[in-house]
């Protein structure tokens, strides 16, 4: 059986001007990441969504990684949900910077408060009482990220593959290959750490996930690179 390597991409810029980039640390887990794959997975084929925090994963994987890599191919439909709008839909005030800033401040753990409130904007979303509110419901979101991964497996035709997207796509394509509700679902997203790898192994129309959120290489190099968020 062949195996697609799902991996959430490594921590973006929290608190940034532009979220969409990875931290220091973020580049550090992808090298680490590389370092660990080197012997053990040589992939056919590398897919990402169309965030620049996919394509600095990738690169940061592939310096880690020593040895050419295949050009990553942008399939949109691995991106991320909006997180901006579902925050601001839950929290309006909040589509001001500098108000989230202040607010935040308040709390003696700011990504601490952030996590809990962006939790609960999540469950908001996905509750479908309010999906006039948002320009991708939650629904949507999971069918585009499935017609993703159906089409990239049709494509990799029996190849090994990696794909660098986020926790969302992660936890709807879990979700789909356990069949599990949506509550469980979004418990998954929250615990998906920055550069884990899942594994999903397919053979023809036959798939199954063999390992879910791995993160030993982090780990092993220096348990501080860890993060959730």
């Amino acid at each position: 059986m062949a195996t697609v390597y799902l991996v959430r991409h490594g921590q973006a810029s929290f608190g940034k001007a532009n979220y969409d980039q990875l931290s220091p640390t973020g580049w550090e887990q992808g090298r680490s990441l590389g370092r660990w794959l080197v012997g053990k997975v040589t992939p056919d084929a590398v897919f990402g969504g169309n965030l620049e925090r996919h394509r600095e994963t990738v690169e940061a994987i592939a310096t880690g990684y020593g040895s050419q890599l295949p050009d990553m191919q942008v399939v949109p439909g691995f991106n991320e949900f909006d997180h901006n709008e579902v925050v601001t839909r839950f929290r309006p005030a909040w589509s001001d910077r500098t108000v989230m800033a202040r607010d935040l401040q308040s709390f003696p753990k700011p990504a601490r408060a952030f996590q809990e409130a962006f939790v609960q904007a999540v469950r908001r979303w996905a509750s479908g009482e309010h999906d006039h509110e948002y320009d991708e419901t939650w629904p949507d979101f999971k069918a585009r990220v499935l017609q993703a991964f159906d089409e990239m497996i049709e494509f990799a035709d029996g190849g090994d593959v990696l794909v660098a997207t986020s926790g969302g796509p992660i936890s709807v394509i879990c979700q789909h290959l356990l069949e599990l509700d949506d509550k469980r679902a979004l418990a998954l997203n929250e615990v998906i750490a920055n550069t884990s790898v899942s594994r999903v192994l397919y053979s023809g129309p036959r798939r199954s996930l063999s390992v879910f959120n791995n993160y030993s290489h982090l780990e092993a190099e220096d348990p501080a690179l860890v993060t959730f968020r």
